[in-house]
C-alpha cells in the first residue's frame, strides 16, 4: 500500500514571511507520519527559503506549475529542471491553468514529460466543469485529459505519475465552503474507476494498482475522512482549507489516523 499523500495548495497566497511562518506552525501541530506525505505547495518565492526551514524526511515541496523547456531565452518562466532540489512534486494541468490561461492538452502534456525528465513527480490534475457534468460528458473529458496528459508517458514512467481529480464545479474560494458542491461517495467512486480503467487500458492493470490517486475539490476537516475512507483513493489535493491552519492541521491527522487504522 502507497502512502496517503496530502498536498496542501496556496495558490496565489502568502509572502515569503508570511509562508516562512505558517510553515513553522504547521509543522509544530502535525506529527511526522511514515504512511502520509504531508506536501506544501507555495508560491515559487517561497520554494527556497521553506525547502532550508523544513525537513525534507518529515515534510515535502511542491510546485505549482512549470515551464515545458529546459531552458532557453523564455522570460519569466521557471523550468523542472530549476526547482531540481527544491522540490520533490509538480502540479501540472491545474483547473486553473486550464480554464484560466488557457493550457491545453499538449501543453499539459509537454510538462509533464518535462517534469518527469527532471526527475520530479508530476501529479496530473483533472476534473470536468458544472456544464460538462450537467451534459453527461464527465467520462469523455476524463478519458481526452488521461490520455492527452500522458500521451508521451512511458510505461516505465507510468508508475511515478500521480493523478489528482479535481472537479471544477466543486473547487472552493477557500472563504466558505458551504457554498460548494462535493461530489457524492457514489459519484467519486464513479469517476475513480473510470480513472483506474483508463490507466489499466493504457499501461495495464500493474499501473493502475500502482496509482496514486488523488481527489481535490472543496476537501475540509469535515469530509476529508470521507473522503480519504474510499478504497481506491490515496490522498487529497487541498486548496482553500490549506490556508487555514487548524483545519489542515485535522486533514492531516485525520489521514494518520485512518492508515493507524488500516
Amino acid at each position: 500500500m502507497s502512502k496517503t499523500l496530502i498536498i496542501g495548495n496556496w495558490k496565489m497566497n502568502l509572502n515569503i514571511h508570511q509562508a516562512s511562518l505558517y510553515v513553522h506552525e504547521l509543522t509544530e501541530k502535525i506529527p511526522a507520519h511514515t504512511d502520509v506525505d504531508v506536501v506544501f505547495a507555495p508560491s515559487n518565492l517561497a520554494l527556497q527559503t521553506l525547502s532550508l526551514q523544513l525537513r525534507r524526511k518529515d515534510f515535502k515541496l511542491a510546485a505549482q506549475n512549470v515551464y515545458f523547456k529546459d531552458e532557453g531565452p523564455y522570460t519569466g518562466e521557471v523550468s523542472a529542471v530549476m526547482l531540481r532540489g527544491l522540490v520533490d512534486y509538480v502540479l501540472v494541468g491545474h483547473s486553473e491553468r486550464r480554464h484560466v490561461f488557457g493550457e491545453t492538452d499538449k501543453d499539459v502534456r509537454a510538462k509533464v514529460q518535462a517534469v518527469l525528465r527532471a526527475g520530479l513527480i508530476p501529479v496530473l490534475c483533472v476534473g470536468e466543469t458544472a456544464d460538462e457534468r450537467a451534459n453527461n460528458e464527465t467520462k469523455h473529458v476524463l478519458h481526452d485529459q488521461i490520455t492527452g496528459g500522458l500521451a508521451n508517458v512511458s510505461s516505465e514512467e507510468i508508475h511515478k505519475v500521480v493523478i489528482a481529480y479535481e472537479p471544477v464545479w466543486a473547487i472552493s474560494s477557500g472563504h466558505d465552503f458551504a457554498k460548494h458542491k462535493i461530489p457524492s461517495s457514489v459519484d467519486l467512486e464513479k469517476v475513480r474507476d473510470i480513472i483506474r480503467h483508463q490507466i489499466s487500458a493504457l499501461y495495464g492493470e500493474t499501473a493502475e494498482q500502482e496509482l496514486r490517486l488523488l481527489y481535490g475539490g472543496s476537501a475540509n476537516g469535515d469530509n476529508c475522512a470521507g473522503f480519504l475512507g474510499l478504497k481506491g483513493i490515496e490522498g487529497l489535493l487541498v486548496g482553500g482549507a490549506s490556508l487555514k491552519r487548524e483545519e489542515f492541521v485535522t486533514i492531516v491527522k485525520k489521514a494518520q489516523s485512518l492508515r493507524g487504522e488500516a
